[in-house]
């Protein structure tokens, strides 16, 4: 039977009281959520791979090759408030479920992808991050409920530590699977003909078959996992209560506005560099580097926030 915990950590009750402050009878569920972290982290950071490689298969423009970016990000915006009314509706646990099933089917869809065309890439990308959005959604306040109220700030920052670690990863493990074919620039894609072009763009885009279904299977998984682990349940004890201070709702504070805005732009440049590095690190008067070379400097970048991140968790522990 589950517990029922309410949804803050200021709130949460005291765990494991007979057994020792430091004891935390939910670690096998919370090494399950910091998994998922994970996870979306990896997931986020190989589109920096898949970038120059989908722009070098289709010979894309720079501004065609960021609407990979620009149709994962944006579901974050079109889906975050449906995903909050699903979560409402069939709670926390499953809705996490639901993402990750989600996530596994925008996986599997990278297959007839690399068949169908960048149209069909970028659907699937699209899906991918409508996953990912409902899983962050309905995982992130697992955290605070998963061990002591005190804590709550320090497990929270120690999940985000794993899921750079994710995106530190997954540059370097792309270069690998994915950027290790020798990739024809335009000059020498249109010199040959036409029979070989077309040979040639099929293997490149077949280079993303094999790890986006071990994703995908690698998602189902998880999803089983989490649907039968033993975790709190997050109620909403506070629902349909006036605002604080009745000042008329969440926007109604400045600094969490700017806060937002803040967040949107530091996104926006982070995600920038990390998807155009690879190409800048291309350009004969940079370094000249292939792009699997280049992809291990973009793990060095994601690297940086992830030593930030584990830095903080200990600081605030």
């Amino acid at each position: 039977m589950q517990n029922t915990a309410p949804n803050s950590a200021s709130s949460a009750p005291p765990v494991a009281q007979t057994l020792g402050a430091e004891r935390n009878p939910h670690t096998g569920a919370l090494v399950i959520v910091t998994i998922l972290f994970f996870m979306w982290g990896l997931l986020t950071s190989l589109n920096d791979v898949l970038i120059p490689h989908l722009k070098s298969i289709y010979t894309l423009t720079y501004l065609q090759a960021m609407l990979v970016q620009f149709c994962f990000f944006g579901a974050y915006f079109i889906v975050s408030l449906p995903a909050g009314a699903l979560i409402r509706r069939i709670g926390y646990q499953n809705g996490a479920v639901t993402g990750l099933m989600i996530a596994a089917a925008g996986c599997a869809l990278f297959y007839p992808a690399s068949k169908g065309g960048y149209g069909l890439f970028l659907f699937a990308f699209f899906v991918l991050a409508s996953g990912i959005t409902i899983l962050q959604v309905a995982a992130n306040p697992f955290v605070t409920v998963l061990g002591p109220a005190r804590t709550a700030s320090s497990r929270l920052t120690l999940t985000q530590a794993f899921n750079s670690l994710g995106t530190t990863v997954a540059p370097a493990l792309g270069g690998i699977l994915i950027l290790s074919t020798v990739a024809l620039g335009a000059d020498q894609l249109a010199a040959l003909p036409a029979a070989e072009q077309a040979a040639h763009k099929a293997q490149e885009a077949a280079a993303v078959q094999g790890p986006y279904l071990g994703l995908a299977a690698a998602l189902a998984l998880l999803a089983v996992l989490f649907a039968v682990a033993k975790l709190p349940k997050i109620s909403h004890a506070d629902d349909g209560k006036p605002a604080v201070d009745g000042k008329g709702g969440a926007m109604a504070y400045r600094h969490l506005v700017l806060g937002a805005v803040a967040i949107f732009l530091y996104v926006g440049a982070e995600v920038s560099i990390g998807s155009f590095l690879i190409n800048f690190l291309g350009e004969g008067n940079i370094a000249g580097l292939s792009h699997a070379d280049a992809a291990q400097y973009v793990s060095l970048y994601w690297g940086g926030a992830l030593v930030g991140r584990f830095v903080g968790f200990a600081v605030m522990r």
